[in-house]
């Protein structure tokens, strides 16, 4: 009788823990609808030039150029754009060529700047460089 009431109460353990239809993905959709794609361009010149541009009707979009680097690369430059929580949007432009990947944003992040006394050690760490002084 014991090993029944074990194995009944095993299974009322999976029927609860088993994952739930219907309403619950219902409510799920409504939370997330479909979005729709307004604009998706795409043109590639086959020669490392292309330009691509999407857009949604939930406020996402991206706008990107590329083109060929002086040393044969594809560098490339663009945009994208996405809402935020509170209904304004946040904007990241950038551009990746010879010099790397730079990002600018007012919603990047940036260091904290340095307190004087580190800048004074920087400084005179300079000085001493250019005279030729070196620690080990």
């Amino acid at each position: 009788m014991k090993s029944v009431i074990i194995a009944l109460a095993c299974l009322a353990a999976a029927a609860v823990a088993s994952p739930q239809f219907g309403l619950p993905q219902q409510q799920q959709f409504l939370q997330n609808p479909p979005v729709a794609i307004l604009r998706d361009e795409r043109q590639d010149q086959g020669n490392g030039e292309f330009a691509y541009t999407f857009e949604a009707d939930n406020g996402i979009s991206e706008s990107r150029r590329g083109f060929v680097g002086s040393l044969g690369q594809s560098n490339m430059e663009g945009s994208y754009r996405f809402p935020l929580p509170d209904g304004s949007f946040a904007e990241v432009r950038y551009v990746a060529d010879e010099n790397g990947f730079r990002a600018e944003s007012p919603f990047i992040p940036t260091p904290h700047p340095l307190p004087a006394h580190a800048i004074e050690q920087i400084r005179i760490a300079e000085e001493q460089r250019a005279r030729g002084i070196r620690f080990d």
